[in-house]
Parts: structure tokens; sequence; C-alpha cells
């Protein structure tokens, strides 16, 4: 084991978009010198920033949380804002009511998106086209977008080695213990070499992995659910070039755009979730995802999405991706995503922190702006 044992006004446990921004956000507003951002894989951006749907919400997807829809809203003109390059809005946005197993219909739809201040309109008729419109009851274009992981890891790449972050890759956080006035570190960097840093300040945003360390950490108190995702990658019938389609509210689904041209993503409300578990301490969501056997359901996945859009059918097929996905267990009834941000009941200056959509992040460093003033 190395004597080595740096020290540094903040950790960062996480190299996903959250770690990412709030390690930047560390040195660029609280003028922190000497930052330390670990990831246990090879890159930065490696798991769930990579491997989603990449909306970029405005608050539609949440009739039965205004609080969730309200603040996307919010978040929503300040993430196009700061990352124009990487927003995908070359696309028409259109949300679909059907008549029957909605948990909302078109006129309470139209009046959330009106007390959000949400821009709402009827479909075109090319757009209705593509629907079968026996089904649904009403379908209308909406304002959202999607944002391109690719370039924003690229971004973030620059930004890095622009700065004085250290960004220590390969590297597994093994346990976090109390030292006195600050917190060692110890960390496995997959060369049987183990190496012990220390803060005292450090923010976990290992998504999945919250509650995966070990040492003196109690863990998070608010109780999480993990779920095996698989996402579906179609190729684009000409009929959906340049739409991205919800259907709401219900055991339904949504395609929308990729960063990749003319490939399309599908998710299922029913299908997509393969298997689900509580979060338990020391019980490894990623090593339950790798000893998982993948089994593709896309052909349940596009038999239930052609009855309702003709023109996806199962020879679109092209692959599928399987990933962890978290939220809190406590909005599974009402389908809020708020962001999780706790301090360790144990060491004090250890923060949790989880994000279910990209614009959380700005809720996230709200909050560590309102810490870091106490």
């Amino acid at each position: 084991m190395s004597n080595s044992l740096d020290s540094y006004d903040a950790i960062i446990i996480g190299g996903g978009f959250y770690g990412c921004a709030i390690a930047h956000h560390l040195e660029s507003n609280h003028s922190l010198k000497k930052i330390c951002l670990i990831e246990k894989e090879s890159n930065i951006f490696a798991r769930a920033s990579l491997n989603n749907q990449y909306r970029v919400h405005n608050g539609y997807h949440y009739p039965r949380s205004f609080r969730t829809a309200n603040r996307s809203r919010v978040n929503f003109q300040r993430f196009i804002k700061d990352w124009p390059s990487s927003i995908i809005s070359n696309f028409d946005s259109l949300y679909a009511i059907p008549k029957q197993n909605s948990k909302i219909n078109s006129l309470q739809f139209e009046n959330f998106s009106r007390s959000i201040g949400a821009r709402l309109s009827p479909a075109e008729s090319k757009h209705t086209k593509l629907f079968n419109d026996y089904y649904f009851e009403s379908i209308y274009k909406a304002q959202e977008f999607c944002f391109d992981p690719v370039v924003l890891k690229n971004l973030y790449i620059s930004k890095l080695n622009k700065s004085n972050i250290k960004l220590m890759l390969n590297s597994k956080v093994l346990s976090i213990l109390k030292k006195n006035s600050s917190y060692e570190v110890l960390i496995d960097n997959q060369s049987l070499i183990k190496k012990k840093i220390t803060s005292s300040l450090i923010f976990n945003c290992t998504y999945s992995g919250l509650n995966q360390i070990g040492g003196d950490l109690y863990g998070p108190r608010n109780s999480l659910k993990h779920e095996i995702a698989e996402l579906v990658y179609f190729s684009c019938p000409k009929e959906l070039l340049d739409v991205g389609i919800t259907v709401m509210d219900g055991p339904f689904f949504s395609i929308l755009p990729t960063d990749r041209k003319n490939i399309l993503s599908l998710s299922h409300v029913r299908y997509t979730p393969h298997k689900s578990w509580k979060d338990k301490k020391n019980i490894n969501p990623y090593a339950i995802l790798d000893q998982y056997e993948k089994h593709s359901v896309n052909s349940r996945m596009f038999r239930a999405a052609q009855k309702w859009i003709p023109s996806i059918t199962e020879n679109l097929y092209i692959n599928s991706r399987f990933e962890i996905k978290t939220i809190l267990d406590r909005n599974e009834i009402d389908d809020g995503r708020p962001i999780l941000f706790e301090r360790d009941q144990n060491l004090h200056n250890v923060f949790y922190i989880l994000g279910s959509k990209i614009d959380n992040i700005y809720d996230a460093l709200e909050k560590i702006d309102e810490e870091l003033k106490k």
C-alpha cells in the first residue's frame, strides 16, 4: 500500500454528468483550489450518463407531480442555454393521449401544461397520420429536446483538461473513514496498488452505487429502488424522420432521437424494466447487472408500439443496451423525480446526491451552494 496521503479541498466520487458538473462548479463558483474526481470506469460518462433516452425534460412528462414538472420547466431553459452545442432540437416532439388506460385525459393534460407554462398545440395533420387514430383521444405538439451525450462528455473532457481538477480513472472507492477533522478515502486503482487520500468535504455521486462504499458511512436514509432496464435502438422508418413520440400516461412507450443519425430509441413502461429490487448496503447493483442474462424483449416492445404507430416494426431492430436505473422508492407512485441530497448520518460532511433527470443538476448545485454558505 502506498504511503502517499494527498489532501484535497473536496472529493467527488462518480464521473458521470453530475460528478463532473459538481467538480467544475466547486472550482468555478466556490474557488476550491484542489479537487479530486474519482471514477471507477476507464472514462467519464461511462454508465447512466451515456445509457439513457437523452430527454431534456420540459415538464410534460410529470402530470402527477406538479413540483417535478415545474422544476423541469425552469431547469429546461437553463440547460439549453448552458449547453447549446449538445442540444438535439431538429425534431418535433409529439405527446399523445390514448382513449383508454391513461391516467390523464386531454383536458387534464391541456390544463396541466397551461399551469406550468409549457407550450402545447394540436398536432399537424402530417403528424396525426403517423398514429392509429382509433386509439387516441388527442395528439399534441410540444416543446421538448434531447441532448447528445457524446458532445456533453467531450465538453466536460475539455473543461477538466483546462482545470486543476485531479481526475482518477479506473479507481474504485473502497471505504471512507473518519480521521480527526477530515476523512480518509481508500481507493483501489485496479493495479493492485491501494491509495489513501483525505478531504473534509466529499460528494458521493455514484448513482446506483450510493450505498456501496464501506467504512464509517451509514448510507442514504431514503429508500432507493433499482431496475435493470432495457433500451431498444432501431432504424428510423421514413415516416418517423424528425419526430419524437411520447404516449401518456400509463403502460405505454416513447421513441426519441439519439446521437446517431436516423437511429431512434424505444422505451416501454411495461417492458423496459426487466427486474427490480430495493437497495441494500453491500449488494452491488452493477454486479447484479453483470450476472443478469440479458435476453431482449424487443419483440414485445415492437408489437406493443405497432398497435399505436403502424410504422414501428420489429424488422427495424438494431440492438439493446441494458443499464441500472435508480429512483427514490417513495416516488414510484406519484412519478415525481426530485433529487436526493443527504448528509451521511455519521460523517457529517459526506453528501449523497442522486438525480434521476439530467436537468436536476441545477437543483443539486443550489443545494450545494446552500450547504457551503453555512
